[in-house]
């Protein structure tokens, strides 16, 4: 008799390990799908701008992120600020150094290096008190280049505009013509363009 319930309380035994194996087995297979789910929650709460603003905090010292412009264009950009629809950034394979404002509704598409593809922000750490610089609009910092009376390279689809800022609208700004990296003056001017901002691709300035 004691044998028999030696063997019995061994197939007991057996049978409570088969079944934690496959209860644990069954609760890694949950929390896996439960970490899949909550990936592709937290990455339908991510937008354009905090995508940019993670891949900014992975370059290196001279590095930079290519974008594509609607249009064709490619640049690589290495981000300085973001405001609200827009971003300042050096421009990272230009000669001489300039400097740009970013439209981020020019955006076509961005080329992460396969090592940012896993850059995504950190949606479930709630919105951020905005700053200053996060609730300046496109038209606002186009003001300033306005007021400083910087020339500039405003680049639409149609092609690149070289000027001086003379007015901003709420949809569109007023550029005197003249001569790239000169300053505005009346006897330089080649005529005026006025250009709706959604036709803004990149202002590029020194």
């Amino acid at each position: 008799m004691c044998g028999d319930a030696s063997v019995a309380a061994m197939r007991w035994d057996l049978l409570f390990d088969d079944l934690a194996s496959q209860l644990d087995l069954e609760q890694r297979a949950e929390e896996r799908a439960l970490a899949l789910e909550e990936e592709r929650l937290r990455l339908s709460r991510l937008g354009l701008r905090e995508r940019l603003q993670a891949l900014s905090g992975t370059l290196g010292e001279g590095g930079g992120i290519r974008v594509h412009l609607r249009g064709g264009a490619v640049l690589s950009v290495r981000p300085a600020a973001f405001g609200r629809d827009w971003l300042s950034a050096d421009l990272v394979e230009r000669t001489p150094a300039r400097s740009c404002i970013l439209p981020l509704a020019a955006v076509a598409a961005i080329v992460p290096e396969r090592a940012q593809l896993a850059a995504r922000g950190d949606a479930d750490a709630g919105p951020a008190a905005p700053g200053l610089v996060d609730r300046i609009s496109l038209s606002f910092v186009l003001r300033d280049l306005c007021r400083r009376r910087t020339p500039i390279a405003l680049t639409t689809e149609d092609g690149d505009l070289h000027g001086t800022l003379d007015g901003v609208a709420r949809d569109h700004v007023d550029l005197a013509l003249h001569e790239p990296g000169l300053p505005r003056r009346e006897h330089d001017l080649q005529g005026y363009r006025i250009v709706p901002l959604d036709r803004v691709r990149l202002i590029t300035f020194r």
